[in-house]
């Protein structure tokens, strides 16, 4: 569209404009020859886009050739040659775009010192300001337009990396609820299940005893439904905004002494030491320690057997709280023999918390017997 509008107002222009003046008079008449060098000059820009320092060159040659021939500027060729000039500015990287401007100032130059007629000093620098200025001009709308596509590059980029985020948020969000849910359940589970074996032993000879253990399953059943529905209140919507205000707060150590009440209304001995002075630890570390023993003493509610025993231990310092749970159980083959060669969700999980918060964890067999969950936790976690 360029080439055709310089053609259809060049061309025209070149034989029908005004030859009156003196400096016009020193300059050939306008032929064919003429017209058909600004006519491949003009066509040339055709190519600018995708060959700019082609262009150039093509456009530089026919300015030669007029000069050369001693034919007066006209429109075509001088919107031209600085076309070709803003079109390597803007086209092409800065080592290839110096150069055309290069070339194309020194030969603009050696066109002007070329002429007939005398120029101005200021007609002189007017010009090379102006050969310079398109050249800028065409830098600057290329540095402005890798400026935007970088911008939509990166924007594309941190919209793909949100979606990653996004992404690996929902599968640690499973993960915690599917550990949350499981501790609670086989937790729960495993003294309502006590329990009810309980009840139906001395259903006959105690019915007084079996009466006190229902009514312990109830309120276990009770408790474990509401920590899944606190649990699973997450995944509700902003719809659930009348269901968000019954959601009770996350279980800590303040919990303790009822989470130990329910687990010796099984038969389990169990026995807490603290020793230190106790500290609060961050809400996280508090939910983790609290969840790992209650995991701890469900494994040995499953395990231990009948007669075994538990202990709990805390042991807070200035850095770190420790967490001992022990038995003197059979634990240890029966976990070996449940789990093989993989372990269970709950050992998992428990692994899983006590790195969350940059702790240590160990679980093992205890010397003399029974089953060691021993974890320490950064109070600064």
């Amino acid at each position: 569209m360029l080439a055709l509008a310089l053609l259809a107002v060049g061309l025209p222009e070149l034989f029908l404009g005004d030859r009156s003046s003196p400096d016009a008079q020193l300059f050939a008449a306008p032929d064919a020859r003429q017209a058909v060098v600004v006519a491949a000059m003009t066509s040339a820009l055709v190519l600018r886009q995708r060959f700019p320092l082609t262009t150039l060159w093509i456009v530089l040659a026919g300015e030669f050739l007029l000069s050369a021939w001693q034919y007066l500027p006209s429109v075509p060729d001088s919107v031209s040659f600085m076309v070709a000039v803003y079109s390597v500015a803007a086209h092409r990287a800065l080592a290839h775009s110096a150069l055309g401007g290069v070339v194309a100032l020194v030969a603009f130059n050696g066109l002007l010192m070329s002429f007939p007629m005398h120029l101005s000093l200021l007609e002189f620098l007017t010009d090379n300001a102006l050969v310079v200025g398109v050249w800028v001009l065409g830098r600057n709308l290329r540095m402005r337009r890798a400026y935007f596509t970088e911008l939509e590059d990166r924007a594309a980029r941190l919209e793909r990396a949100r979606g990653s985020d996004a992404r690996a948020a929902r599968i640690e969000e499973r993960s915690r609820i599917a550990r949350e849910l499981h501790d609670v359940v086989a937790h729960h589970v495993s003294v309502m299940t006590v329990q009810a074996g309980a009840a139906r032993r001395i259903i006959d000879r105690d019915p007084g005893g079996a009466r006190e253990a229902m009514s312990t399953i109830e309120e276990v059943g009770r408790t474990a439904l509401s920590e899944m529905r606190r649990i699973v209140g997450v995944l509700r919507t902003d719809r659930d905004e009348l269901a968000r205000g019954e959601l009770a707060p996350q279980p800590g150590l303040g919990d303790l002494g009822e989470l130990l009440d329910h687990v010796r209304e099984t038969g389990l001995s169990v026995q807490l030491w603290i020793e230190g002075e106790a500290r609060t630890p961050s809400p996280g570390v508090d939910v983790a320690a609290f969840r790992l023993i209650q995991e701890a003493l469900t494994n040995t509610l499953k395990h231990a057997g009948p007669q075994a025993r538990a202990w709990v231990r805390l042991r807070y310092t200035a850095e770190d709280l420790t967490v001992e749970i022990e038995d003197d159980g059979r634990g240890t083959a029966t976990i070996v023999a449940d789990s093989g060669d993989k372990p269970g969700h709950g050992l998992v999980g428990m692994y899983e918390r006590v790195a969350l918060y940059g702790g240590e964890l160990r679980i093992g067999p205890r010397v003399g017997g029974g089953f060691g969950v021993r974890a320490r936790f950064p109070l600064s976690a």
